[in-house]
């Protein structure tokens, strides 16, 4: 029985060593994409309404009052709770988030200002900007 086991181990450990060897193979495969010889500029023409719009809708959501789901105010909220009910902890890990949220804003305000630039060049260019779809 002993030797019934340490075959096994055996045999696990050798299909685990193939397995690892072939990993190598796999990456190198010819699914992989070339490099991009453009920047994709036609694509993000076409859709920048709806990357607008997803952008905006973001802003508008994390700018909301204590009322809406995933706003900056709510998470404040919720650390003041934490702390008067003194979880240490959770107050911690909402602060971790909120400071995190607070910085998705600014990045979000900054793509937004982007975005306008980006459509004054499409429209410069004549790149027709579609529904995204």
């Amino acid at each position: 029985m002993l030797k019934n086991r340490k075959a096994a181990a055996l045999g696990v450990l050798v299909l685990a060593g193939s397995l690892l060897a072939a990993a190598p193979a796999q990456a190198a495969s010819p699914s992989a994409k070339p490099t991009p010889t453009g920047d994709g500029a036609k694509a993000i023409c076409k859709r920048l309404p709806k990357t607008q719009e997803h952008v905006g809708k973001a802003l508008d959501r994390l700018g909301g009052d204590a009322t809406v789901v995933g706003s900056v105010a709510r998470l404040e909220q919720r650390v003041t709770n934490a702390k008067t009910a003194g979880h240490t902890e959770i107050q911690t890990y909402l602060n971790d988030r909120l400071t995190f949220r607070k910085s998705l804003v600014t990045t979000l305000q900054t793509r937004q200002n982007d975005l306008k630039a980006v459509a004054t060049w499409c429209a410069a260019q004549g790149q027709s900007t579609g529904s995204g779809k």
